[in-house]
C-alpha cells in the first residue's frame, strides 16, 4: 500500500499503473465507487478524472479535507482475473488553539493553573513560555502550566505555543496580574534655603498603583495649601515648596497604600545657607593668594629668588658702614 500525504487545503492525486490487458477500471473510497472508467458515480464536485490511459489510471481529489483521509482502491479487471492496488490518503492539518486561559488577577503567594488545548494532524506538541527579559527557555512543554508561590517577578505574559511541523507554529497569549502591597524604593531627604524653591519625593512599586498621603508631623498635607502643590502619578509621587520658610523646614511622612496594604517613610526638609557674594569673594581671594603664603612657596623653586630679594635689601646697610667708618 502506498502513501500519499497532502496539507489541508490542497490537492491528492491518486495513481494507478495499468497496462494493456486491462478491460475495465475503476476507483473505490472504501465501498463507495467514484470513477469506473470515464464515468463518475459520485456527486462530490471535488473528485475529478486526470489520467485514462493504457498505462496509467488517475485521479484527483481537491480542497483534501480531514474526512478524505483513509484508505482508496484501485480495481483492475483483466482477461485471467481482477487485481487490487491500494493507496493511503493521509491528511494533515496546521496546528490551531482551540481553547486558553482567560487572563488572570491574583495576589502574590497564591497559586496559578493555565491550560492551553489545540487541534492538529499530527497532533501538534504544547509548549509555555514567560515573555520576560529575565525567562529563560520554556516553563512547561504540556498543555498545562501550573505556579505556586507565585512572585511579582513571575507577572506578565505567557505564551502557548502550539506546532507540528505542517506549518508555522501558532501562538495565543495569558497576562498574569500578580497584585501586591506598596514597597516605597525611593525617598531622601533634601536641604533647601529660605526663599527658595525644595521638592520632597517619594517612589514606591504596587500593583494595583498605590495611592500617596503626604504628612507634617501628624497634619495630613493637600493639594491647594498656600505654597505647597502635591501630585502623584501611578509609581511616583512630589511635595513642592515654591517659597521655603522658616516654618516649612522639619519632619515629613510620605504615605503608599492600595488594597493590600501600605507602608510609609520619613524625610526632613532641612535649612542649608545660600553662599552670598562676600563669601564668594573671599574664597576666590583667599584661594588666588595661596601659592604664594603657602606650604608651596616653599617648594616651587623660587627659593633662589628669595635670597637674591634679600642682598638688595642688605646694600644700602654696607655703605653706611662705611662711610661711618672714614
Amino acid at each position: 500500500m502506498d502513501n500519499v500525504t497532502v496539507r489541508q487545503g490542497e490537492s491528492a492525486t491518486l495513481r494507478c499503473v495499468v497496462d494493456n490487458r486491462v478491460t475495465r477500471v475503476a476507483w473505490l473510497n472504501r465501498s463507495s465507487i467514484l470513477y469506473a472508467g470515464n464515468d463518475k458515480w459520485c456527486l462530490d464536485s471535488r473528485v475529478e478524472l486526470v489520467t485514462n490511459t493504457k498505462t496509467q489510471y488517475s485521479i484527483r481529489i481537491n480542497n483534501v479535507d480531514v474526512f478524505d483521509e483513509g484508505p482508496y482502491t484501485c480495481s483492475v479487471q483483466t482477461d485471467n482475473h481482477p487485481k487490487t492496488s491500494r493507496v493511503h490518503l493521509i491528511v494533515q492539518v496546521s496546528p490551531q488553539i482551540t481553547e486558553i486561559s482567560s487572563d488572570i488577577s491574583i495576589n502574590e503567594g497564591g497559586n496559578v493553573s493555565l491550560n492551553c488545548m489545540a487541534t492538529g494532524r499530527p497532533e501538534p506538541t504544547i509548549t509555555w513560555r514567560h515573555i520576560s527579559p529575565k525567562a529563560v527557555g520554556f516553563v512547561s512543554e504540556d498543555e498545562y502550566l501550573e505556579i505556586t508561590g507565585i512572585t511579582r517577578e513571575q507577572s506578565g505574559e505567557y505564551e502557548c505555543s502550539a506546532t507540528n511541523d505542517v506549518a508555522t507554529p501558532v501562538v495565543r497569549r495569558v497576562k498574569v496580574t500578580v497584585n501586591y502591597p506598596p514597597y516605597i524604593s525611593n525617598a531622601k531627604s533634601t536641604g533647601v534655603p529660605v526663599g527658595q524653591k525644595g521638592i520632597l519625593q517619594c517612589e514606591a512599586s504596587a500593583v494595583p498603583s498605590a495611592e500617596f498621603l503626604w504628612y507634617k508631623d501628624d497634619k495630613r498635607l493637600v493639594e491647594g495649601q498656600k505654597g505647597l502643590k502635591v501630585e502623584s502619578k501611578a509609581f511616583f509621587s512630589s511635595l513642592t515648596f515654591f517659597n521655603v520658610s522658616e516654618q516649612d523646614y522639619g519632619n515629613y511622612t510620605c504615605v503608599a497604600s492600595n488594597q493590600l496594604g501600605n507602608t510609609n517613610a520619613s524625610m526632613i526638609l532641612y535649612e542649608i545657607s545660600e553662599p552670598t557674594s562676600s563669601a564668594l569673594f573671599q574664597e576666590e581671594t583667599t584661594t588666588a593668594l595661596t601659592p604664594w603664603k603657602g606650604p608651596g612657596a616653599v617648594h616651587d623653586g623660587n627659593n633662589g629668588a628669595s635670597r637674591r630679594a634679600g642682598c638688595i635689601w642688605l646694600l644700602p646697610l654696607l655703605l653706611l658702614h662705611l662711610l661711618l667708618k672714614f
